[in-house]
């Protein structure tokens, strides 16, 4: 439109003006070329190309003046419509941009997403849908679903509590890693509550306009309070809740006045009676402490991974709508995978389906389990990798000197498979079976862990007369343990039961990236050299069982060279042909007793209800869970390594803040 309407006016713009008396001048003058006539306007060119505009009176001498003159004459009717054109020309891009305007705020404003209203709190309430979610669909966190039933019990039933003096808790906050069923414990608690549930996210308080993140929880709480007694679920409050006066943003940030605002809300000057805050958060060390406190909220439910039982009936949740044969035992896969989340399980019952279902069964058995046990733990197969005849057996030496190490140390965890097929971005694999499940580790139990790490470098020195890269990833966790068995699990003679190391990290970068030092120089060498000298003793210990056994160290990897993936019945066959040692007997009796009693476990467990669910997301076990059952994977020369854990293996206190990854 502005366009068209610079084109029409253009001419006008270049036409000068000229009264009438110039014009018979410059007609006398000889310097008029050509006229044009249109009602009682006169337009023409001059000699020297310029246009000129005038109005002409009734003058009869005119015409025969500019026809002697030889001036060339055009005539044009009167437009009757140049007036509306003109005007419509001048005011159409004007009205049209206030059109526009007028279109694009009424769009904004209807329906919920007001523009003008980013004040308001964006929770959503949530109603009876066909995906509800109850308490009898929620399995493997049996205490943390007690303490919400009684949050429900409350809110159905208060006078049972209140005859006592009880008083309903103001505040809920659920603890867990990612994968353990936060979100579904608050989806439960909607179902099974019966009044008002909102939900909304800790990112969705801090936009980009000052003042949005307060006035959403004001505005949250106000609804609240109108549909009292209700439910208010704020998933992942760490990205609104953490600690004050930290990180980039100092005392004015944003997310702290949002934070100061829900402080006041939750518990200030007017009450929030009936009004219940549920939150959940993976990252507890990093909230404020105001926050946290009893009054907001009153409750830490800890959301913990499932035991052994626990994952067994998870697995009984989510193979309801798998068709399986007659040989899966739920219990035995419970067992073998230690540390998984309620959404590392799924993960595995769906990898189990798509295998069987690529595989053109028509159910699924538990070789699928097996193997999409391998690949969730492990990684994807890489068949197509190319190897060398020569790194083929160097791997083949370094996994049959891990697993020959376990093998001949008696109190360390049965060897269940060892492979040489390259899995993700490791080139080969010893998988452990624990025994049981483990929450703390003994200063012998670290040792032996520590010499099966050694093994593969050990192995392929006595073999070789050299060492390769691939056991980078094995000194990096060797070295972690030595440290931590020194400086923070007091298990050094010579250093004593002492803590070294302060970790006062900003929270702003996660609180654990920074570790101050509150120890001499003179300390920091005797804390270096212990660390040497347990990783040194163990290296001694464990070159001798190899050296002393190398026959079977041989014979292991010339069979895992053939056959490229070896189970523990193979493994054992190959290393004790005479028989078994009496503690490697004792381990595979209690094995065969703990299979009976998960198959009668498996035949007595009831089968779930249609709608049965127990987890949200995904996720991968965390370092501790997973390195409790399997070696560190053999990482190709020159190829990056995934992060390890700094709390990889630490004690039951930390287990919860490792950070997910594979091994």
């Amino acid at each position: 439109m502005i366009m068209l309407f610079n084109m029409m006016t253009q001419k006008q713009e270049t036409q000068r003006p000229m009264n009438y008396t110039e014009f018979l001048s410059a007609v006398e003058d000889n310097r008029v070329v050509s006229v044009l006539f249109q009602g009682g306007q006169l337009t023409g060119t001059l000699e020297d190309g310029s246009k000129f505009l005038t109005h002409i009176p009734r003058d009869e001498e005119l015409l025969p003046q500019l026809k002697g003159r030889g001036v060339i004459i055009e005539a044009k009717p009167v437009d009757d419509q140049g007036f509306w054109f003109t005007l419509l020309i001048s005011w159409g891009p004007i009205l049209l941009l206030i059109a526009v305007w007028i279109f694009f705020m009424r769009q904004m404003q209807s329906g919920g997403g007001k523009a003008m209203s980013f004040g308001k709190s964006k929770a959503k309430l949530l109603t009876d849908t066909a995906g509800k979610v109850t308490f009898k669909d929620v399995a493997g966190v049996d205490e943390a679903k007690q303490e919400l039933e009684e949050i429900v019990e409350f809110l159905r039933d208060p006078k049972k509590f209140t005859k006592l003096g009880g008083k309903i808790p103001k505040g809920v906050l659920l603890v867990g890693s990612p994968g353990t069923g936060k979100t579904l414990l608050a989806r439960s608690v909607a179902g099974e509550a019966g009044v008002p549930f909102f939900t909304i996210s800790g990112s969705d308080f801090v936009e980009m306009f000052v003042g949005v993140g307060a006035s959403r929880v004001r505005d949250l709480f106000v609804q609240g309070k109108k549909n009292a007694p209700c439910i208010i679920f704020i998933d992942e409050i760490d990205a609104v809740g953490r600690h004050r006066g930290a990180g980039l943003g100092g005392g004015h940030d944003e997310r702290e006045q949002t934070l100061n605002q829900l402080l006041v809300e939750m518990d200030g000057f007017e009450s929030n009676e009936g009004v219940i805050l549920v939150a959940a958060t993976n990252r507890p060390d990093v909230l404020d402490p105001a926050l946290l406190r009893p009054g907001r909220f009153d409750r830490q439910v800890v959301v913990p991974r499932p035991d052994v039982k626990g994952r067994q009936k998870i697995l009984h949740v989510h193979s309801r709508k798998v068709p399986m044969s007659e040989d899966v035992n739920l219990g035995l896969v419970a067992k073998g995978t230690p540390g998984f989340s309620g959404a590392d399980l799924a993960n595995l019952v769906n990898e189990a389906a798509l295998l069987a279902a690529r595989g053109g069964k028509s159910e699924v058995d538990m070789v699928d389990f097996e193997a999409a046990k391998d690949k969730v733990m492990m990684g994807a197969e890489r068949r197509s990798m190319v190897i060398t005849e020569e790194e083929k057996k160097v791997t083949s030496y370094h996994e049959a000197g891990h697993a020959l190490i376990s093998l001949l140390t008696p109190g360390s965890d049965p060897v269940h498979k060892v492979s040489i097929i390259p899995r993700g971005r490791a080139m080969g694999v010893t998988m452990y079976l624990p025994a049981e499940e483990k929450y703390n580790e003994t200063n012998k139990g670290l040792n032996i862990r520590i010499r099966s790490m050694l093994g593969g470098r050990i192995a392929e020195e006595i073999t070789f007369d050299s060492v390769t890269s691939g056991a980078s990833n094995d000194l990096e966790r060797i070295t972690m343990i030595a440290r931590k068995m020194v400086c923070e699990w007091g298990m050094s003679e010579k250093i004593g039961p002492v803590v070294f190391g302060e970790k006062d990290g900003e929270v702003f970068l996660g609180r654990d990236m920074s570790t101050g030092k509150n120890y001499s120089e003179a300390t920091a060498l005797d804390i270096d050299n212990e660390i040497r000298r347990i990783i040194k003793e163990n290296y001694v210990e464990a070159t001798r069982l190899l050296k002393e056994n190398q026959h079977r160290l041989v014979a292991l990897a010339e069979l895992l060279l053939e056959k490229e993936t070896l189970d523990t019945h193979e493994i054992h066959a190959v290393v004790f042909p005479d028989g078994l040692p009496d503690y490697l007997q004792k381990q595979v009796s209690e094995q065969a007793a703990d299979s009976f009693v998960f198959e009668k476990t498996d035949e007595q467990t009831p089968s779930p209800q249609p709608d049965d669910h127990d987890v949200e997301g995904q996720g991968k076990p965390s370092q501790d869970d997973v390195a409790s059952g399997s070696e560190p994977p053999r990482q190709p020369a020159g190829e990056e390594r995934p992060q390890q854990s700094p709390e990889q293996h630490d004690a039951k206190q930390d287990s919860d803040k490792d950070t997910p990854t594979k091994e």
